[in-house]
């Protein structure tokens, strides 16, 4: 992967962002997706942040050796802290869980005023985010779930807007996706038939297990979920 070449999963991100946009990539790590954003004319103007020092440099030197540096800030510090008020109008975060994603945004909410979309990729825990999104105001307006080197990607795309306009089954789509239901691809479906497989061996291990108030209430919360995926699935 370079600056020319992204992976899939990084280049089905930079699908999602706006024409002429200004970029923040948070946790950008060697600052390929700026790069590629700005070089291709989709960004006009891009932040790398990195809080790891080892990516930070490695973003800098990357940035320097394209000669991108008028158009591409490369930025050391926690989650939205290296972006000023008013200063971009799109966020990407990819590559970690979606619990982490969330409290990124949380903690950065007053840096979102002027963030036109959201685009993020949650390694897992997709639920997280849009549980996030929804209790904050933003729509769900896409997403997309991909497979490379035998792991499986989800991409959400998020505006101001309706938060529950997408669901028309909101315990579900929180779940699964609300778009990713619809779409039903095959790398959803063996997403999916990996999950109930595993829940269905976690809650045969329950019911051998001594009863007690905690694992009666796992048992019922797996049943809930592989009930929700048997529907989904054989829609």
């Amino acid at each position: 992967m370079n600056t020319e070449k992204l992976s899939n999963r990084l280049e089905a991100v930079t699908n999602y962002i706006p024409s002429d946009a200004r970029v923040a990539d948070i946790g950008s790590d060697h600052a390929y997706l700026p790069c590629y954003a700005v070089k291709k004319g989709i960004a006009s103007f891009a932040v790398a942040g990195e809080v790891v020092e080892g990516p930070y440099q490695s973003a800098k030197k990357q940035v320097k050796m394209e000669g991108l540096e008028n158009q591409i800030s490369v930025r050391k510090g926690n989650g939205l802290e290296v972006i000023s008020p008013n200063e971009v109008d799109c966020i990407t975060i990819a590559g970690m869980g979606g619990a982490l994603i969330a409290s990124i945004l949380e903690e950065g909410k007053s840096k979102l005023a002027s963030v036109k979309r959201l685009i993020l990729q949650p390694n897992l825990s997709a639920i997280s985010i849009r549980s996030w999104l929804i209790d904050n105001g933003w729509e769900l307006i896409a997403e997309q779930i991909l497979e490379e080197d035998g792991k499986i990607y989800e991409i959400l795309a998020a505006e101001k807007g309706e938060p529950l306009k997408p669901y028309k089954n909101t315990e579900k789509g929180l779940l699964m996706g609300p778009f990713l239901m619809e779409q039903k691809s095959a790398v959803f479906q063996n997403k999916w038939l990996g999950e109930k497989k595993n829940w269905e061996r976690i809650l045969v291990q329950l019911e051998k297990a001594a009863y007690s108030s905690e694992t009666e209430k796992r048992k019922q919360e797996l049943k809930r979920k592989i009930k929700m995926a048997e529907e989904v699935l054989m829609q």
